[in-house]
């Protein structure tokens, strides 16, 4: 035996056309495929995106030319304060 015999199936098909009516169950069942299909086509998607190379770093831009030593201030930025 296994988790649900035969049996179980058949009481559980039962409960749900007594419950929901024969004519409810096909649009039911539709919709659930349907749910079912847009779940799997997002997580492939998922899957792809994380798949897909990290893009690169940016590019640091470079100090203006001319002092390139950290904490000084080039002449533009002394005129510009003066």
């Amino acid at each position: 035996m296994g988790f649900m015999s035969p049996w179980h199936w058949a009481i559980v098909i039962i409960v749900l056309v007594l419950l929901f009516g024969a004519k409810k169950l096909p649009d039911m069942a539709r919709g659930l495929g349907q749910s079912l299909r847009i779940f799997k086509s997002e997580v492939k998607e998922m899957q792809k995106d994380d798949e897909a190379p990290a893009p690169a770093e940016p590019q640091r831009e470079l100090p203006p030319s001319g002092d390139t030593t950290p904490g000084t201030t080039s002449n533009a930025d002394t005129k510009k304060s003066a």
